[in-house]
């Protein structure tokens, strides 16, 4: 055991919204989860209790904020105020899948900016360090006063797609705001890049306006940051087929919300032959089907949080 393990134990913890990741996360450390116990009372109130001393200790609460994702936001800031209360020596919010993270600037006159309070409340109630996968926005990273850990599922979608050794592949970033990610899997499966350009004429609206690249006669691979209602993957799909692509679209995002109707909406589509997503949300029996594939992040974080305790690079994961 290390100097800084014997000073500063490693402790794992799992809220309720996605005990599988965190269960994969501490297999993968080696590390037992610890006794956290959280109920419900009766109006809805949440609590928490620590069943263990975490005096000293440098402490990881796994807890993404997806749907219910005010319950699930509400007891990852319940569990970080017990654990400052408790003298944790250090208490990291592992997030993997960040709520309310489109509402990260105004486009209205009077709305808030949503992803910037929540960060505030993380901060407030006693995060030291935040971890987090794929957010919406890279800005998001500037609303926090404290270190910020952003992974990314990139490279594993793209080795995934590298794997299956497709032909006639286009890489398709269905807005501007994904270019970049999408030509780091252009890099690696040495292929060309398409980019839809898209505007919302209404809330929760989406519409493409046009498509550039070249995307006839290809098999193309949307590579989006997270699947909500799929109206967005919707819209691309018709984009691309009417620019004359081959009729199997495959899709890779990290985060499968998959809310409402979503899964029946896109896995009814002939023409989508696969979508990709990982497991920083947890999918239940009823939205699992033959077209969606679920890669594991719990490596990714697992990696990332021995490296965090015992102070080595992270971003070296990803060079």
């Amino acid at each position: 055991m290390s100097p800084i393990e014997q000073l500063h134990p490693l402790k794992v913890f799992s809220g309720s919204a996605h005990i599988g990741l965190a269960r994969s996360i501490g297999e993968w450390l080696g590390v037992p989860l610890g006794k956290l116990r959280t109920t419900r009372f009766k109006d809805g109130e949440t609590y928490v209790k620590f069943d263990e001393s975490v005096r000293g200790a440098d402490c990881y609460v796994i807890q993404p904020t997806c749907p219910p994702v005010d319950t699930n936001l509400v007891e990852l800031l319940i569990c970080m105020d017990a654990l400052r209360r408790a003298s944790a020596h250090r208490v990291t919010a592992v997030i993997p899948y960040y709520g309310y993270a489109r509402q990260e600037k105004k486009d209205a006159p009077r709305e808030p900016i949503t992803a910037k309070l929540v960060a505030d409340m993380i901060a407030c109630a006693g995060a030291a360090r935040v971890m987090c996968m794929d957010l919406h926005a890279d800005a998001i990273q500037g609303f926090f006063n404290l270190p910020v850990d952003h992974l990314t599922a990139i490279n594993l979608l793209a080795n995934y797609f590298k794997s299956k050794d497709l032909q006639d592949v286009v890489v398709v970033s269905p807005d501007e705001g994904r270019v970049k990610k999408a030509r780091k899997v252009v890099s690696m499966l040495g292929v060309s890049l398409a980019v839809g350009y898209k505007h919302h004429p209404e809330h929760q609206a989406t519409e493409v306006t046009h498509l550039a690249g070249d995307v006839r006669g290809k098999r193309p691979i949307i590579v989006e940051d997270m699947i909500s209602t799929g109206g967005s993957i919707i819209e691309a799909v018709d984009a691309l087929l009417a620019h004359g692509c081959k009729p199997e679209v495959h899709i890779a995002c990290t985060h499968g919300i998959l809310a409402a109707n979503a899964v029946e909406r896109l896995t009814s589509r002939p023409e989508i032959a696969e979508i990709v997503v990982t497991d920083t949300i947890p999918l239940p029996p009823e939205k699992q089907h033959p077209k969606i594939k679920v890669l594991s992040v719990a490596p990714l974080f697992g990696e990332a949080i021995h490296r965090a305790h015992t102070y080595q690079s992270i971003s070296a994961l990803f060079t």
